[in-house]
């Protein structure tokens, strides 16, 4: 078996959104996809467990697509094939060593947060590969090792993770893994030089898994990729942005889509609403819907304007609408409301500052009136 491409991460997002686009692409033009997939996965997690299970028993698995697109309802499934190997880091550590020193191209990634995490048990001893690591960024450094050895070519790194700078962020955990193993400089060049690490932003809302395996997931669907040199893509499709510019991408999901959230999740703290109130509740109820266009309308909108991007930013805003008014999706305020004040901070500082710095003189003061209140 030779599949170019290694994915880290059993999630339902990660089968909704890039095994998706990998087995929609391949499904319309091969030569459009790279080639099929090998999911590892790296936690003790029974679920996952059971999925990797599930893909080495039949091969492939549904996603069904559920959601509003302008004034269509699509509800729809489509059987993903990409996934032909499914391993488990512990259980089958040889294995993967053996991919990676041959058969892989691309590594993709998303092990959320406690992905990034680093183990004091993950020491330099590791280097030989005889061992599993325990983190997920000392795997990479002991993978990358052996097929530095192995004399193979560098290859190219697609974290997924919700990070800013994701792939700078790994490629600096790698790197400083492998200093910290006393590595040699010239596997630190490899690493740092000829490995290409591309930062990229995900957005898509992946509702619910189906057991034991497949995903339910909104029609909307976004992977923005920063353009590098060299770098290698799984696929072509059109939900695939490469650009230079992924900051406006990362603008455009935090101060619509995530500051959408959080200020409906605020006006729901305000008026004690209740525990079960889902955002399609709150887009139907004008009491939170009035003042969440508002803002919209009225304190990040003519900021995108000042910067030039007006019209883009009022098309994704569309889309957004869309997604909150999505009647599959049970997207509970409560859920979002978790960590509130943390969130405010994040999603609605940055705009009241962009609207500083372009000395933009109008009152913000639904953001500000949030950011002040306990």
């Amino acid at each position: 078996m030779s599949n170019p491409i290694l994915q880290f991460g059993t999630s339902r997002f990660l089968q909704a959104h890039v095994d998706f686009f990998v087995s929609e692409a391949a499904r319309r033009d091969p030569a459009k996809a790279l080639g099929k997939i090998t999911v590892v996965q790296t936690t003790s997690s029974a679920d996952s467990r059971a999925r990797v299970e599930a893909l080495r028993a039949a091969g492939r698995y549904p996603v069904r697509i559920r959601g509003r697109r302008g004034d269509e309802t699509i509800d729809t499934t489509v059987e993903c094939d990409s996934i032909t190997e499914a391993l488990h880091a512990n259980d089958d550590w040889p294995l993967l060593i053996e991919r990676v020193k041959h058969d892989v191209k691309v590594i993709v990634s998303n092990t959320a947060d406690a992905g990034y995490a680093l183990f004091d048990e993950d020491t330099a001893d590791l280097l030989d590969g005889q061992r599993t690591p325990r983190g997920f960024a000392a795997k990479l450094a002991v993978l990358l090792h052996v097929r530095y050895q192995a004399g193979a070519a560098a290859i190219t790194l697609l974290p997924c993770e919700l990070v800013s700078r994701n792939g700078d962020t790994l490629r600096d955990l790698v790197t400083g893994i492998a200093r910290g193993w006393n590595a040699d400089e010239a596997f630190i060049g490899y690493l740092t030089k000829d490995c290409v690490w591309v930062n990229s932003l995900v957005d898509r809302i992946v509702s619910e898994p189906i057991q034991p395996v497949g995903a339910i997931a909104e029609p909307y669907a976004l992977w923005a990729i920063e353009r590098q040199a060299g770098m290698v893509l799984p696929c072509e499709h059109e939900d695939i942005v490469v650009t230079d510019d992924l900051a406006h991408y990362e603008r455009l999901k935090l101060l619509m889509l995530n500051l959408g959230h959080t200020m409906l999740a605020e006006i729901w703290r305000t008026r004690a609403g209740s525990p079960d109130m889902t955002v399609l509740d709150a887009m139907r109820d004008p009491v939170y819907r009035e003042p969440l266009e508002a803002t919209w309308r009225d304190e990040v909108l003519p900021v995108f304007a000042a910067l030039g991007k007006h019209d883009v930013a009022a098309e994704y805003l569309s889309s957004v609408r869309d997604r909150f008014e999505n009647p599959f999706l049970v997207h509970r305020l409560a859920d979002i409301a978790r960590n509130h004040d943390e969130k405010k901070v994040r999603r609605f500082r940055p705009v009241i500052e962009l609207a500083r710095e372009l000395n933009l003189r109008f009152e913000q003061k639904r953001l500000r009136d949030a950011l002040e209140s306990a």
